[in-house]
């Protein structure tokens, strides 16, 4: 078993980060090479900006190469609490925005060539349990009344040909997609480089200051300056970017792939070759891979530790909870155990815009894969000074009390969950 990412493991070595120094000015200095500092660099560079990238690892190394490979549209929360807590305008705002981001990714990989395996699967969210279809069904009948017709109700027995697990039912999202995350990353950045910007690999910025106008960015390869500066950092953002850290909450997110499974097992396991997540507050999500994997994450544990010991634990859970749901995977080899951690806000809606001079992007809760694409591009473009599309625009983003980077209070929120799954 390997202890990396299944998809940086399987995708081309991105070659092209610039090996010199880091000098000069630029227009705009990115820090973070994942989706969202990409899609915005490349979006950039286009226009004609003089655009320079700075990755503290490599390429797609945070959340972009640490997650299950769904681009699911449809909100985290349901559509009615959104509703209830944003208004109705702007949870339609965002959850159309969801929506177009896959219509961008699907773009942007035609345009491009990107070979990613970029596929409209649809999703299920799958109850659980009797009461959990019933809160599905009262979703369901206002997604699609008012935001998203593209939407079905699938009763227990229509998801015999769906999964091979006994569920409830489920609501189906038709738009949702899947694609091979590390490829696309790669040829993202490919396209990122092509397009003009400059990517440097393995330099974190140490250093940042905004005097008059301008920013001084340093990193132990030189410094250089900058009209503007793009956070997209997530759950990896450091301590200089303070006010981040308080709003971003670093969550353990944990997946395992079995070996290659047969035709027969795969149509076993799913025979809808769909994206899925559960219903369960603490939940597991799973699909196929491109080569026929079963990919199987969830949270496992409340952590914000990533280290082989660490994953070790977490795919050990993680693969209990499969062969719970497909018992006849048992015996089936588990070819890769993975983590990483992915930016939660408190509220779980992402927050995007411009803050005390800095433009992000960030706190996409799970449903980054996404919205990161669509969120980068939005930035860049106001920046241009072109239409602003931002759905979470002003949005309030208040600190959390008592967090100043490390979430101490994991263990407490996952045994309230824990609770709440025995007794919902």
């Amino acid at each position: 078993m390997k202890f990396v990412s299944y998809w940086h493991d399987t995708a081309p070595v991105f070659e092209g980060a610039s090996k010199g120094s880091v000098e000069g000015h630029y227009d705009v200095a990115i820090v973070g090479a994942g989706f969202t500092g990409l899609a915005a660099a490349r979006q950039l560079a286009k226009a004609g900006a003089r655009v320079v990238v700075l990755e503290a690892e490599r390429v797609g190394f945070g959340a972009s190469g640490r997650n299950g490979g769904h681009l699911n549209n449809g909100l985290a929360h349901s559509y009615m609490g959104a509703k209830a807590e944003l208004g109705q305008e702007r949870a339609i705002a965002l959850y159309k925005a969801l929506d177009h981001s896959i219509d961008v990714i699907e773009g942007l990989v035609a345009e491009e060539g990107i070979d990613c395996n970029f596929r409209r699967a649809g999703k299920l969210k799958l109850a659980s349990k009797p009461q959990h279809f019933d809160a599905i069904a009262r979703n369901f009948e206002a997604v699609h009344r008012e935001v998203d017709p593209d939407t079905a109700l699938l009763s227990a027995a229509d998801l015999k040909t769906e999964v091979g697990s006994p569920f409830h039912g489920a609501m189906l999202s038709k738009k949702s997609a899947m694609m091979h995350m590390g490829r696309y990353v790669a040829g993202l950045a490919q396209a990122t480089v092509r397009h003009g910007a400059v990517i440097f690999e393995g330099t974190a910025v140490t250093g940042h200051t905004h005097v008059a106008g301008t920013h001084t960015l340093t990193t132990a390869r030189g410094s250089l300056t900058a009209a503007n500066v793009i956070l997209a950092t997530g759950a990896y953002t450091t301590k200089n970017f303070s006010f981040f850290r308080r709003r971003i909450i670093p969550v353990g997110s944990f997946l395992i792939a079995t070996r290659p499974l047969t035709n027969d097992e795969a149509q076993a396991v799913m025979p809808g070759n769909r994206t899925c997540v559960n219903s369960m507050n603490i939940g597991n999500y799973w699909r196929l891979s491109p080569d026929n994997r079963l990919l199987f994450g969830g949270r496992a544990r409340f952590s914000a530790t990533s280290d082989q010991r660490s994953d070790a634990k977490s795919g050990a859970i993680l693969r209990d909870s499969m062969l719970r749901l497909f018992p006849q995977l048992n015996g089936v080899e588990i070819d890769y155990c993975w983590g990483g951690l992915v930016d939660m806000t408190k509220d779980r809606y992402p927050r995007a815009g411009y803050q005390d001079g800095l433009w992000y992007a960030m706190g996409y809760s799970g449903h980054g894969a996404q919205l990161s694409t669509h969120l980068g591009m939005t930035i860049a473009d106001a920046i241009l000074g072109r239409p602003d599309l931002n759905p979470v625009k002003g949005l309030d983003w208040p600190a959390v009390p008592g967090h100043f980077g490390w979430p101490w209070f994991l263990p407490l929120v996952g045994l309230y969950y824990t609770i709440l799954d025995r007794v919902r």
